[in-house]
C-alpha cells in the first residue's frame, strides 16, 4: 500500500481499495441487479454453443480440483433440498 515515502499504489491496491469504497456504498440488491442486467446482455451476445463450451471447461476444472469425497459432499447437499 502507498505508504509516506510518495510511492504510487499499485494496479492491485487500488483496484482493492475502490472495490471496497464501492461495497461501502452499494446494497445486496444493487449487485443483485447489476449480476442481473449483465446476465441478460450477455446471454444476447452469445450461443448456445458458448455456454456450452464455457460450462465443459468449467466442469474439467472442477474435476481436476476436487476428489470424490467433493462430489459426494455436494450430492449429499443438493440431495437435502
Amino acid at each position: 500500500m502507498a505508504n509516506s515515502s510518495n510511492r504510487k499504489m499499485t494496479r492491485e491496491e487500488a483496484g482493492r481499495l475502490g472495490g471496497e469504497a464501492t461495497a461501502k456504498k452499494h446494497s445486496r440488491e444493487f449487485y443483485q441487479e447489476i449480476g442481473k442486467k449483465g446476465g441478460k446482455a450477455t446471454s444476447k451476445n452469445h450461443s448456445r454453443e458458448f455456454y456450452q463450451e464455457i460450462g465443459q471447461k468449467g466442469g474439467e476444472a472442477t474435476s481436476r480440483n476436487h476428489n470424490r469425497e467433493f462430489y459426494q459432499e455436494i450430492g449429499r447437499k443438493g440431495g437435502k433440498k
